[in-house]
């Protein structure tokens, strides 16, 4: 069985750093006690549903600031792949947590709605301010890493769809306090709601599939196939699976039926043909080949159920 890695890829990122998350941590901690407190004085349902999706996000990014520690620590005789799915699980839980806080924001604001109370509107629009400001902060701060691992983009959504709420918000309490508008602090919070399950189902789909090794939605494995057999040498590709590690490390392991009998130097210089073509046009970068000769078997179908 021969086993390459190569990490000289296209999709290859420089590492994330964690200081801008652990520093949005704190920014959020400040906006929740806030809005909490903003919330409950002033009887603001959306400051409070913002308030509760802030804590959330506490949560959540102590979560991927955790995740993202445990995925830099190194393999060992008992996680010979170390930690490098922690971040996925977080970018799973991140997105379900989401989700949940969608779902109770629609439950208060729907009652909120055929109930509506007084709000005062003051404090309302200094609080979603405030919100804004730390939250576009932490958006501006996450941005770049967010580009380039799951779990910062799990991160910065919660952070992004912060802020978006937050000028929900201050919108509304623009509107209470110049057309006495009341009701527009439950349609502002189940607008927020849906963009939420919207913006969390996307992520939990992705982190999904990614944890149940599925063939990555971008790849057809025909067409690996088809690149595969073009090289001399090769009779069939088959037993294949092709899965995501975590972001950065791209699996492809399979049997490979060769049409000689050939000696291992020679397999070699197959298999570095194979990994050239794996690499450049799927960006597969690391390569599980088991090689075969008429190997007599029950089926060399391209997929088998192991």
């Amino acid at each position: 069985m021969e086993h390459h890695h190569n990490h000289n890829h296209g999709h290859h990122h420089p590492p994330v750093e964690g200081k801008n998350l652990l520093f949005s941590i704190v920014l959020n901690l400040v906006i929740t006690v806030s809005q909490i407190i903003g919330g409950i004085i002033s009887g603001s349902l959306a400051l409070l549903s913002d308030a509760l999706h802030n804590f959330s996000d506490v949560l959540s990014l102590v979560f991927s600031y955790a995740a993202h520690k445990l995925s830099r620590k190194k393999a060992s005789l008992n996680q010979t792949f170390g930690y490098k799915r922690a971040e996925l699980i977080a970018a799973f839980v991140n997105a379900m947590t989401l989700i949940i806080v969608a779902l109770f924001l629609v439950y208060g604001a729907v009652e909120r709605f055929f109930n509506p109370q007084e709000v005062q509107y003051g404090l309302v629009i200094w609080l979603s301010l405030l919100g804004i400001v730390m939250n576009g902060l932490s958006v501006f701060m996450l941005k770049n890493d967010a580009d380039k691992n799951l779990n910062m983009k799990s991160a910065y959504l919660h952070l992004f769809s912060d802020m978006l709420a937050s000028v929900a918000v201050l919108i509304g309490g623009l509107l209470m306090k110049y057309f006495q508008w009341f009701w527009v602090d439950s349609v502002l919070t189940l607008a927020i709601a849906i963009y939420l399950i919207v913006v969390g189902f996307d992520l939990l789909k992705n982190s999904t599939q990614m944890l149940m090794l599925f063939t990555p939605s971008h790849l057809n494995i025909n067409d690996i196939i088809s690149e595969v057999h073009k090289i001399s040498g090769v009779n069939k590709l088959h037993h294949i699976h092709v899965w995501y590690l975590n972001e950065e490390e791209l699996h492809l392991e399979a049997h490979l039926d060769c049409s000689n009998d050939i000696k291992m130097s020679e397999f070699n210089i197959l298999l570095d043909k194979i990994e050239h073509v794996l690499l450049e046009k799927f960006h597969i970068n690391h390569i599980n080949i088991q090689p075969e000769f008429r190997k007599e078997e029950d089926s060399k179908d391209f997929i088998v159920q192991d």
